[in-house]
């Protein structure tokens, strides 16, 4: 069922049964504060499309997460394309979200280490990066953890013409940085 785990997680391809969970999530304020806005239910089901789309064009995707103990779905990370024009794109970028219920038990740092493994053992990818804006301190510490360092910063265009400040930080990791840490 599961493309592949760790210690806690169970990573797999998007189910149209996930859709009433990830809206739910999409939706949460909390969720979604370093965000444009929370997605409606439509664009959730976009999204849900765009990433089994992904997984089976390229063999990766933010991937739909699960606690093993009790299959319950807690959110998404992985790894996705990105191809919107930036100093530090095309690239593939390792992503997540979680429930709130989700948060404050080390599962994004865990998770996004399984998926570099993945990536660079498994995929072969020559380097993965991190976007997020300054003030998203919860995900640029989990940047950090996982042996990510800063490479700059640009403004990202889905954040142009919103109320947020489109200044991002990009991270990024090599495999052979990664092998060596």
């Amino acid at each position: 069922m599961y493309t592949f785990t760790s210690a806690r997680l169970g990573f797999r391809n998007w189910e149209t049964a996930d859709l009433h969970a990830l809206t739910a999530m999409n939706a949460d304020p909390r969720v979604m504060t370093y965000f444009p806005k929370p997605l409606t239910p439509n664009e959730s089901r976009q999204f849900l499309e765009r990433m089994q789309q992904q997984y089976h064009q390229r063999g990766h995707t933010y991937f739909a997460v699960e606690l093993l103990e009790t299959r319950a779905f807690i959110g998404f990370i992985g790894l996705s394309y990105q191809g919107y024009p930036s100093p530090y794109t095309p690239a593939v970028d390792i992503g997540w979200r979680l429930m709130a219920t989700a948060w404050g038990h080390g599962y994004a740092t865990e998770g996004a280490k399984a998926c570099l493994k993945v990536g660079f053992s498994h995929l072969g990818l020559p380097e993965v990066i991190a976007v997020c804006t300054p003030e998203n301190t919860p995900s640029e510490n989990v940047m950090k953890k996982i042996g990510m360092h800063l490479k700059g910063s640009f403004d990202h265009p889905g954040l142009l013409n919103t109320a947020l400040d489109p200044k991002c930080l990009c991270y990024g990791i090599t495999k052979q940085e990664y092998l060596q840490g």
